[in-house]
């Protein structure tokens, strides 16, 4: 498996948005309303197809040339880069396993109402976060 892959799509410029594919990558597509919007959702899309491309074990095909591939007036083709560790960490993170200490009535209390505390602990995590601005992958 590779890091990085750089693969080349075809932008089809329409008046109701952009749609984007990849013609080494049957069934990889992808469509946006800007250039901005395109590319960010182009990578997405192919990191999403090379990862399940990896997990079924298909060969990935070597890029074509962008200059080989034809195009029409309304077309352009853009290079798209994606870096594997971060595409497979979005689609099967990785989890760590933390100690933490409760109080007993709060851990008989979730535990008699069924909640998940991992879950419980991974969402509060992910609101803090976010109101501090701290980016985090989902």
């Amino acid at each position: 498996m590779k890091d990085r892959y750089i693969f080349p799509a075809v932008f089809h410029y329409a008046s109701d948005g952009i749609s984007v594919s990849f013609p080494d990558l049957p069934g990889c597509f992808s469509c946006a309303d800007t250039d901005e919007e395109a590319v960010q959702m182009a990578e997405e899309a192919l990191g999403l197809h090379l990862c399940g491309m990896e997990r079924d074990g298909d060969d990935i095909p070597e890029p074509t040339q962008g200059e080989k591939i034809p195009t029409k007036p309304n077309e352009r083709i853009f290079l798209v880069h994606v870096w594997m560790p971060q595409a497979r960490e979005e689609i099967e993170p990785v989890y760590v396993k933390k100690t933490l200490t409760i109080p007993a009535d709060l851990n008989e209390a979730g535990k008699a109402a069924g909640i998940n505390f991992s879950q419980v602990l991974s969402s509060s995590l992910r609101d803090i976060l976010r109101r501090k601005k701290v980016p985090v992958s989902k």
